[in-house]
């Protein structure tokens, strides 16, 4: 059959990477056409977009690059109507992803959608859009499957995959790693900031701020695949620190702590058994009008997915050196890391365990055949 996957960001290209393998398991003559980046360009397959030529973060961004957004979104049409795909597959990025869902459905292509849009937090509204638009939902999060039976639409849930791309990953040797990285024997505080520039620019700084309280530790920044050295140049030079481009997981195996931007960092770190701090500032127009439509207790993956907290969450104006300072002693206590762990563990039994993309995949083949 003939697929056409959209995704966007770096963890839209890492799930659509495994959905795609997995989709070739099931189906060995597979023609597949998507949207995403390198590690779904390394499976096979014709890119059509990199999602590095739309990232844009927060609601101002969006509005400031509306009239690139929209182009896209015509281009992505064409470039569908062209191909003739026997089913869509849609992964997160819902901003562009549901409104050529919309349209998709209306020229009655199969519409299927791997990894829901956040609409449990956040303009609910949009679930009778899905219904309309989306014949299948595939849901990741345990708690999404009884969020979308109260509005009358049966979803699958089939895992996470971090499990599986973490589980997946060869085992690093931590002498080799820290020899080949120029890193000392000192105990790692990882700093991962984000893949956006918007983002990493307002959460570097703020973390590097308390490196010198450290000393005993050495600091690392986690570098996106998507951004260059020479963007995070600066930020190395005036500060003490190591760098580690698209070596995440790695990194985050070898740590002892870190700082995270929210997103689906925090799920990572959580599974690689780190205990972390979690750190959110947006731009002030952007952070003003999403606090006054998100409707959650907690902004990281892991609270809302324990429904209490177990990391603590700096966000806009408790995200300062001071604060940060205070919490990372907190998680470098000992008896502070059992607890993480203990949480983490259970956050991990209430993911699902392994195998979410061949789930995925399962049941989109069966069901488009």
């Amino acid at each position: 059959m003939k697929y056409y996957i959209i995704a966007g960001e770096a963890s839209g290209d890492l799930h659509g990477s495994n959905l795609m393998k997995a989709l070739q398991r099931q189906d060995v003559n597979a023609e597949i056409r998507f949207w995403g980046g390198d590690l779904m360009h390394a499976v096979g397959g014709t890119l059509v977009k990199h999602y590095k030529e739309r990232q844009f973060m927060g609601f101002a961004e969006v509005i400031f690059n509306l009239r690139k957004i929209l182009g896209l979104i015509k281009f992505c049409k064409n470039d569908i109507d062209s191909y003739q795909p026997d089913v869509i597959i849609f992964i997160d990025n819902s901003g562009f992803n549901l409104r050529i869902a919309k349209w998709a459905k209306e020229k009655n292509y199969k519409t299927h959608y791997y990894i829901s849009p956040q609409v449990w937090a956040s303009r609910a509204s949009r679930v009778e859009k899905i219904k309309r638009d989306v014949d299948a939902m595939y849901v990741i999060l345990p708690f999404e499957k009884e969020f979308y039976k109260t509005y009358n639409y049966d979803v699958h849930f089939v895992g996470h995959p971090l499990i599986d791309a973490i589980a997946d990953r060869t085992q690093v040797d931590e002498f080799k790693f820290r020899e080949e990285y120029g890193l000392t024997d000192k105990p790692i505080i990882a700093l991962l900031p984000g893949s956006r520039k918007q983002e990493i620019t307002k959460m570097l700084g703020v973390m590097l701020s308390v490196v010198d309280g450290f000393s005993e530790y050495q600091f690392v920044i986690a570098g996106a695949p998507s951004q260059e050295y020479s963007f995070y140049e600066p930020f190395i030079k005036q500060n003490n620190v190591a760098f580690i481009s698209n070596q995440t997981y790695d990194l985050l195996s070898v740590s002892t702590a870190a700082l995270v931007t929210s997103g689906t960092a925090t799920l990572e770190t959580a599974l690689f058994k780190v205990p972390q701090v979690v750190c959110y500032k947006a731009n002030a127009i952007s952070y003003q009008i999403a606090k006054r439509i998100i409707t959650l207790k907690y902004i990281s993956l892991v609270n809302l997915i324990m429904d209490h907290e177990v990391v603590t969450e700096l966000i806009q104006g408790d995200l300062n050196t001071k604060r940060l300072k205070k919490e990372l002693h907190n998680i470098l206590d000992d008896d502070q890391r059992i607890k993480f762990f203990i949480e983490y563990y259970d956050l991990e039994k209430k993911l699902g365990g392994k195998g979410a993309s061949d789930k995925a995949a399962q049941l989109i083949f069966e069901s488009c055949k």
